[in-house]
């Protein structure tokens, strides 16, 4: 019997907060391995009219800066986050669907900004790895050497985006209540991943190398 393949990946928007990847992976994930971690060259943005975020190379968003005659500094092309290790294939197929075709998986480069920790005692204690008031960054030539990881990225046309950035600790104050719990129970965002989940019927897609 071949061993098992497993995959690490960051997560920068809702998936944040343990309830939610939970709700879409199905599971509490007893084997997987979570810590904060940063993407750098990359900027999050509120999407327009919708609760969850974008993230996207600087390389592309900078457009969305023009108007604003505006350059950002190093610092602030950078995207907390957490990378979760130990995620199966069909963890990632539950992913992939959740996130749907506004997303690309894509490979990036993350710096771990603390220790792995069980990800299911990390839920059992706290809201998300990442504090609604985070420290401050190290500075960037420090970080800890990369690791490699999948993620996310934006997929649609920028102007479906804003140039001002999301931050998880709106999210958990004004909208959080909509993913987890009662509110939940009407969430449109989950009713795909929920029936694919329950069938086992998820198609994986494939992974831009980055």
């Amino acid at each position: 019997m071949s061993e098992p393949q497993y995959f690490s990946a960051f997560f920068y928007g809702t998936l944040l907060h343990p309830a939610i990847l939970c709700r879409v992976i199905g599971h509490g994930g007893p084997e997987l391995k979570i810590c904060p971690a940063l993407l750098t060259e990359h900027t999050r943005h509120q999407i327009k009219d919708e609760d969850y975020p974008a993230v996207l190379p600087y390389s592309r968003s900078r457009a969305l800066f023009t108007s604003q005659n505006r350059e950002l500094a190093p610092e602030e092309r950078t995207v907390r986050g957490t990378l979760v290790q130990g995620l199966t294939a069909p963890d990632i197929d539950l992913l992939d669907v959740f996130e749907s075709d506004e997303y690309t998986r894509e490979y990036v480069f993350v710096h771990p900004l603390g220790a792995f920790v069980s990800f299911a005692e990390s839920a059992a204690t706290s809201a998300s790895m990442i504090p609604l008031a985070a420290a401050p960054l190290p500075p960037l030539a420090s970080l800890p050497a990369a690791l490699r990881a999948q993620t996310y990225i934006w997929a649609r046309p920028l102007s479906k985006l804003r140039p001002d950035v999301w931050e998880y600790a709106d999210f958990v104050r004004t909208n959080a209540w909509k993913w987890v719990g009662d509110g939940a129970t009407q969430n449109e965002d989950y009713v795909e991943v929920d029936r694919r989940r329950t069938s086992g019927n998820s198609a994986a897609r494939g992974v831009d190398s980055g």
